[in-house]
């Protein structure tokens, strides 16, 4: 599917090894396999080094799609943006997310929570959750182990692989392999270890190449060594991806940590670590003479016990089903770059994340606003009215019409009561109006209504069964000449707009109040619906209460926030009518009120609900001008 541009950020400095890059590059192929127009960015002053360090990797790729200049970026419309950079600066965060949605992978900044999307593939030590954690993400091996090692353990030799990834700049391989060395060296019987080491890029691999070990076979870069991994009985290496990779691949792991940063992370991920640094490898030597000697079945059960544990923990036991790569290919972030009311640039961390959601509340006009990774998983038509809504309410929306019909006559009162006089019938366009139930009502009342709905049997529903005026098609872009033709023929404007329910499902909440405005007669009523964050629920637990959100509700509102908000596109708030009272959802008490079936306590608790506007819904009223 072609559309915007995809941006690649991966962490090329030296220091940072290898791996961010590697995974970055199989997106970007994945991404360009799928027809995405995908790039890699890697900074000027960066790139002749990375080319001369990652040649082979970039050289791979079938159309490698590299940028360098700030003007690359500037001129192109991007989709999203991945950062995978280990540890992103304040500085490339900030120039990058003005651009497109910006998702995090294995993140490490302090400021990580400002990030639009955090993808956490290898457990963290950060406190704030990612939208998505799962190392069945990487790019796991097909090749793995078949059984349990030490059921298919036949002795000598013994094979160890020692890999420090691309760069090893603490030379933690070269001092696990000089351990294993002195070993074989000292080995009174026939070789029990085949030892290799895999040598680093340049220019760590000095060393490597011209220090002799004894039995160590030593290798350059294995190209897909993730695929190789089965062919040995035990990976020596830091905590990062290879270590998962070789629990997937059912291989033990020992760890070796540069730094107590890695240490932390082995351990709290189940690992095996014989610490930090050099000193640390050294040891590898003592525990190879257990793999020779009585106890090494007991020293691999306990090594593939750890391993086992960390599989079950992280979903690596069973065959992958998708990729980091894959994934990333069936996004496309709906985020918006600012404030949807307010227009102020979403410079603020995100208030709650869930697996396809981020959530953000300006700190400027208050509403608290939704991030997608995709498309809602809703369509507006016939099955959201009658299978989906009776799931929820226990009825269809037609079964349901009555009382629908009975709501909307009294919310016709309050806006009778702000709208001046009329001559004739006053006209009302209710956006979102479903089947009609507040069309009729407003009919009966003495309006002359006429809708907008986007779902095609409701609409018809409404013009061929009720027999009102209705524009199938979401507003405000479907039918607008249709609209604002009958708007001008309700002598200049309708006298009042209605969104019951409706005002949460538009990603661009802003326009729609603009064009409503430009709908109405001067002192023409606005009124709408809309779930309140302040509620009872959302005061219980704000984290639940925005997980229970629907998925297409981009915008969430409290009673406190309107006034402000409707004056900013031309509206005066004359009433809030606060809804949607549910004492058994008070903290605590509420389960017994709920017992109690509208007993003293329900009583007792609606009673407070009502007085200090507790509701989970509420109603606003405004007029224009």
């Amino acid at each position: 599917m072609k559309g915007a541009s995809v941006l690649i950020v991966p962490a090329c400095e030296r220091g940072r090894g290898g791996g961010h890059l590697i995974r970055s590059l199989l997106i970007l192929k994945a991404l360009q396999a799928n027809d995405r127009d995908a790039f890699l960015w890697v900074s000027d002053n960066l790139k002749d080094d990375f080319l001369q360090r990652f040649r082979d990797f970039f050289d791979s790729l079938d159309n490698p799609c590299l940028l360098s200049r700030e003007e690359d970026i500037k001129d192109r419309t991007w989709d999203f943006i991945v950062l995978d950079c280990y540890k992103t600066t304040k500085k490339e965060f900030e120039f990058f997310s003005n651009f497109a949605p910006v998702i995090g992978i294995d993140e490490g900044c302090p400021f990580r929570n400002r990030f639009d999307f955090l993808i956490d593939i290898l457990p963290s030590l950060k406190d704030e959750a990612a939208n998505l954690f799962s190392p069945a993400l990487l790019s796991l091996p097909q090749n793995r182990r078949p059984g349990s090692l030490v059921e298919t353990w036949r002795g000598s030799p013994f094979r160890i692989l020692i890999s420090f990834g691309a760069e090893d700049s603490a030379g933690l391989g070269i001092a696990a392999a000089r351990s294993l060395s002195g070993f074989l060296a000292r080995a009174k019987t026939e070789k029990p270890l085949e030892v290799t080491l895999v040598s680093p890029i340049p220019p760590h691999n000095t060393q490597y190449e011209i220090e002799e070990l004894f039995g160590i076979t030593v290798l350059g870069r294995i190209p897909y060594l993730s695929e190789r991994l089965a062919e040995y009985d035990l990976l020596v290496t830091h905590f990062g991806i290879s270590a998962f990779e070789a629990v997937y691949a059912r291989l033990p792991v020992v760890l070796v940590s540069p730094g107590k940063y890695h240490e932390k992370l082995g351990r709290k991920a189940g690992f095996f670590s014989l610490g930090i640094g050099t000193g640390a490898a050294r040891r590898l030597g003592k525990l190879a003479c257990d793999f020779g000697g009585a106890s090494k079945s007991d020293t691999l059960k306990t090594l593939e016990g750890k391993s086992r544990e960390i599989a079950d923990r992280y979903s690596l036991w069973e065959d992958q089903k998708e990729t980091i790569a894959n994934f990333l290919c069936r996004v496309s972030p709906r985020s918006p770059l600012n404030c949807p009311i307010c227009k102020k640039p979403r410079n603020v961390s995100v208030l709650a994340r869930f697996p396809e959601e981020s959530y953000r509340q300006c700190p400027h006009c208050g509403i608290i606003y939704l991030a997608r990774l995709g498309e809602p998983p809703i369509e507006y038509e016939k099955d959201y009215f009658f299978s989906d809504y009776k799931k929820q309410y226990g009825k269809t929306y037609l079964e349901d019409f009555p009382s629908l019909v009975e709501a909307g006559k009294r919310r016709l009162e309050h806006i009778k009561d702000i709208l001046r006089s009329t001559n004739g019938k006053p006209s009302i366009l209710d956006i979102g109006c479903a089947y009609g139930p507040f069309l009729t009502a407003a009919a009966e009342c003495g309006f002359s209504p006429a809708g907008v709905e986007p779902a095609q049997d409701a609409a018809r529903y409404v013009k061929e069964t009720l027999g009102f005026p209705c524009y199938n098609g979401f507003f405000p872009a479907a039918n607008a000449e249709e609209v604002h033709r009958l708007a001008n023929d309700s002598e200049g404007g309708f006298d009042a707009v209605t969104l019951w329910y409706v005002i949460e499902h538009f990603e661009e909440v802003g326009k729609v109040l603009q064009e409503i405005h430009g709908l109405l007669k001067e002192g023409g009523a606005l009124a709408f619906s809309t779930p309140s964050f302040s509620g009872i629920s959302g005061r219980k637990s704000l984290a639940v209460f925005l997980k229970s959100s629907p998925p297409d509700h981009y915008t969430i509102w409290s009673p406190k926030i309107c006034a402000w908000i409707l004056r900013r596109y031309g509206f005066r708030l004359r009433k809030i009518v606060v809804t949607g009272h549910h004492p058994e959802r008070f903290p605590v008490i509420g389960r017994f009120a709920n017992q109690e079936k509208k007993g003293p306590l329900y009583s007792f608790l609606f009673f407070i609900s009502r007085f200090f506007r507790l509701g989970d819904t509420f109603e606003v009223y405004a007029v224009k001008g």
